[in-house]
């Protein structure tokens, strides 16, 4: 592992997150929101560090609200966002002055560092629940491993 990651883990005292990665919360908004998605109360907002280091991957997942990635430093961020009918990569990349991208609430993502270490933040509105988190299916996983054979890495 590259060692500026190793010194980000200790100095952001980073945990394993289940997607894969390194992660810490660093901010749930006091103020509470009702989510009609979720058809309960959320957090109006949380924010957490994400690192993902050369050869981890952020499996596929969703939630259920809007989720914005933040570049912070590291190289280039591939990030997979779609439905079960088409994907789209974004490459959050300073040298590209691609700096965040937003991954619409329901839709699967998924991403990785393009070389050695990236870390970025996470911002879910209304805030992240665990209880809004899937990976996919069996059924789901068919159809990438199937369809969109290039992202097969990625479940």
């Amino acid at each position: 592992m590259n060692s500026r990651a190793l010194e980000l883990i200790k100095k952001l005292e980073l945990s394993e997150h289940p997607e894969g990665g390194f992660f810490k919360e660093t901010c749930r908004s006091d103020l509470n929101v009702f989510s009609p998605t979720a058809e309960s109360e959320r957090s109006a907002v949380t924010e957490i560090y994400f690192l993902l280091c050369k050869g981890q991957v952020s499996r596929f997942h969703k939630v259920l609200h809007d989720e914005f990635w933040h570049f912070f430093e590291g190289a280039p961020l591939r990030l997979i966002d779609g439905d079960m009918e088409s994907f789209e990569e974004v490459i959050l990349d300073p040298a590209n002055c691609q700096y965040q991208h937003c991954i619409r609430g329901g839709r699967w993502q998924a991403a990785e560092s393009t070389g050695d270490y990236t870390l970025v933040g996470c911002t879910v509105a209304p805030g992240f629940d665990f209880a809004d988190f899937s990976f996919l299916s069996e059924d789901e996983s068919e159809i990438i491993q199937n369809d969109f054979a290039q992202y097969a890495r990625f479940i």
